[in-house]
């Protein structure tokens, strides 16, 4: 078993007594097709860094939920995959690099409200620079198979 899976592996023993299959290395074949691996609400906005400043749209689809709504500015929310799709292509195309610290984390049952404060440098389509920083709320759903995805991905926060 990797370190990865050791993480998570109350989960996989799970999943092998409910008679799911694994693979050689002990991963059952939907945690391939998902992408990034996001066993805690954290990884799930370390994958969101790492996916916006390689600009990795494709990876940061299944980090969302199929009705997750995104916050494209305060009080306004884009619904869907093609919201959220539309919304993080905003972010992408600037080119930029953000940074985000999470600073709280609470979770009830299966829902986690992550808090956490983010900055985001890139340049606009007029060569123009952009310059972001806020504090953000986002509600993430645990998984069946114990990953997290978003349900509603809030950067704006409160504001």
């Amino acid at each position: 078993m990797t370190v990865e899976n050791k993480a998570i592996e109350g989960r996989f023993v799970e999943e092998v007594l409910n008679g799911k299959d694994l693979d050689a290395a002990g991963i059952p074949p939907r945690r391939k097709e998902e992408g990034m691996s996001t066993p805690t609400p954290e990884q799930v906005l370390e994958s969101i860094v790492t996916g916006i400043n390689s600009g990795d749209l494709e990876g940061l689809m299944p980090l969302y939920e199929s009705e997750a709504a995104f916050a494209t500015q305060p009080g306004s929310l884009a619904h869907g995959a093609p919201g959220v799709r539309e919304a993080l292509t905003g972010f992408i195309s600037t080119k930029g690099k953000l940074d985000l610290e999470v600073t709280r984390v609470l979770e009830v049952g299966d829902l986690a409200l992550v808090i956490g404060l983010w900055t985001f440098n890139g340049t606009g389509p007029d060569g123009e620079p952009v310059r972001l920083a806020a504090k953000n709320a986002d509600v993430l759903r645990r998984q069946e198979d114990g990953t997290w995805r978003f349900v509603i991905d809030n950067p704006w926060g409160t504001d």
